[in-house]
């Protein structure tokens, strides 16, 4: 029997529930997500998404394990440029980030702050630490990759095997956030 969980942003109108285990649990620590949590903290009501070290909590889910159950209208997208190759989407209700979407990718990264209290899968790794300001110091619990390593892209790409090479689109989105 495959295991699920149901999650929600901070009120609980927007609902989602994932399949089977994650990809990966993860901190970015790239420019993008640090700039971007910056941004999308100053909301009205929203949560903390940054962690203590300058980073962003993710856990990567393959997206044809992802399913929005309740009030996935209320989801907009936010992009740092109109350019950007991502894009971080956020329940308007309460100003939760729910999660980011490479263009084109077959997963995404759902932001922690989703998962209720004690339930957060356990942080794997931490990727892109060479974007930190100098003299950022993290702890060594999980490896701390200057850049994303192969065993990041490994298991993305056991992912997308496993999904038949399939990237699904993800059409919940209504409309766009300005922040």
């Amino acid at each position: 029997m495959t295991q699920t969980h149901r999650l929600g942003c901070a009120c609980g109108q927007v609902q989602l529930q994932v399949e089977g285990a994650p990809i990966v649990s993860v901190e970015c620590c790239c420019d993008s997500c640090r700039a971007a949590g910056d941004r999308l903290q100053t909301l009205p009501t929203a949560r903390p998404v940054m962690e203590p070290h300058g980073t962003t909590r993710f856990v990567l889910y393959r997206k044809d394990r992802v399913r929005f159950i309740e009030h996935a209208g209320r989801l907009k997208e936010f992009r740092l440029t109109p350019e950007s190759k991502t894009r971080r989407v956020v329940a308007t209700c309460c100003n939760t980030p729910v999660f980011l979407e490479f263009e084109n990718g077959h997963w995404l990264s759902l932001y922690g702050c989703l998962w209720p209290e004690g339930t957060l899968p356990p942080l794997e790794m931490r990727t892109m630490t060479g974007d930190l300001p100098a003299g950022t110091t993290l702890p060594g619990e999980v490896p701390n990759g200057k850049w994303q390593q192969v065993s990041f892209f490994a298991r993305l790409l056991g992912a997308w095997i496993r999904m038949g090479f399939r990237s699904p689109k993800v059409a919940v989105v209504n409309g766009q956030l300005h922040v």
